[in-house]
């Protein structure tokens, strides 16, 4: 992996007790020997391999205006880091989850491009048997769990303030999210939405194929090859380019996919990540609620499977064995 690192600092965040979250700062960088490159090329890896939302400073973001003044020169990298720190434990003390953990800020090259990464790491335990075959306990970094991280495309947004992409960040899952304390700290809104992105290509897709009034072979076939291109650009770690896509696809009538998608309005960025959930709409159908939960091709549908829209009523001939092997047990009073 060809990463490069200039600067790693690394502190902690201590719960002394409910009330009380203590800071402890390192006084130096730490030193870019093998095991600190190990665990950033880690991280990074991980990092890259997770599904992330876009963003942009606000324009009274403190953090953006201290990365600024550290890029400038006017402001160490470890100063920079100490301060950012601090801050990060104001606002994390504002919530009952908090707890201790291990913060690193992180400035590296990856394929030409400078990056800073900020993570919130978390501590675990486990065992290990050493030579003379006792058993200790050790303590390790939960990188492959972790997600209170962000990262900023320094290149990006250095050359391209009006970007609305140069920060990525994880998003909490359900509820009051984990990361909103952090959101507050780097004092950043979401930019690009990626799902609204690959929500748009899926429906200039369907219309792109309603316009050159194709079958439903035709239809499926212009599906899959849409899907093939995205979901290898996605397993690759690059965007889709709509350019490229258009070259994938057949054209329908007197225009290619690249020139209708831009006529009609959809919004398309020239690129865009893909998402791994929105693209296989491509090929499936899936859905749960209610104690049902249901997934299948979206080839079946009018040969195995028929939908009546009017009694919204779905049927399906042929279950799958295992399916059909459980049913009759049940049916059966067990035997």
């Amino acid at each position: 992996m060809s990463l490069d690192i200039d600067q790693i600092a690394l502190h902690q965040l201590v719960k002394r007790d409910e009330q009380t979250l203590d800071v402890v700062l390192r006084d130096s960088l730490l030193p870019a020997n093998a095991a600190v490159e190990e665990m950033m090329a880690e991280l990074h890896r991980v990092y890259s391999a997770k599904s992330k939302a876009y963003g942009l400073f606000n324009e009274e973001s403190e953090l953006a205006q201290a990365l600024r003044t550290c890029r400038r020169g006017d402001e160490d990298f470890l100063a920079f880091s100490r301060a950012a720190t601090g801050r990060l434990r104001d606002e994390l003390a504002k919530y009952p989850f908090a707890e201790s953990s291990v913060v690193l800020f992180g400035q590296y090259r990856y394929l030409a491009v400078e990056y800073l990464l900020i993570a919130v790491l978390n501590s675990c335990n486990s065992m290990r048997v050493n030579e003379e075959l006792d058993i200790s306990t050790t303590h390790y970094l939960d990188i492959n769990h972790a997600d209170i991280v962000a990262r900023v495309d320094l290149t990006e947004w250095e050359t391209n303030p009006e970007s609305t992409r140069y920060l990525t960040f994880l998003k909490g899952r359900v509820g009051r999210k984990v990361s909103d304390f952090f959101m507050d700290f780097l004092a950043a809104s979401e930019g690009l939405d990626t799902k609204a992105q690959n929500r748009g290509l899926l429906q200039a897709v369907d219309d792109y194929c309603a316009e050159g009034q194709l079958d439903k072979n035709e239809r499926q076939n212009v599906r899959q090859q849409v899907y093939s291109y995205c979901n290898e650009q996605l397993q690759a770690g690059e965007e889709i380019e709509l350019q490229a896509l258009s070259a994938e696809i057949a054209p329908v009538g007197e225009k290619d996919f690249l020139q209708f998608s831009s006529e009609q309005g959809y919004e398309l960025e020239e690129s865009f990540p893909a998402d791994r959930g929105t693209l296989r709409q491509l090929t499936k159908f899936a859905g749960s609620g209610g104690g049902i939960s249901i997934n299948f091709d979206a080839m079946l549908v009018g040969e195995r499977i028929f939908w009546d829209a009017a009694t919204d009523t779905l049927t399906i001939r042929g279950t799958p064995p295992n399916l059909r092997d459980q049913l009759q047990r049940r049916l059966n009073g067990g035997k």
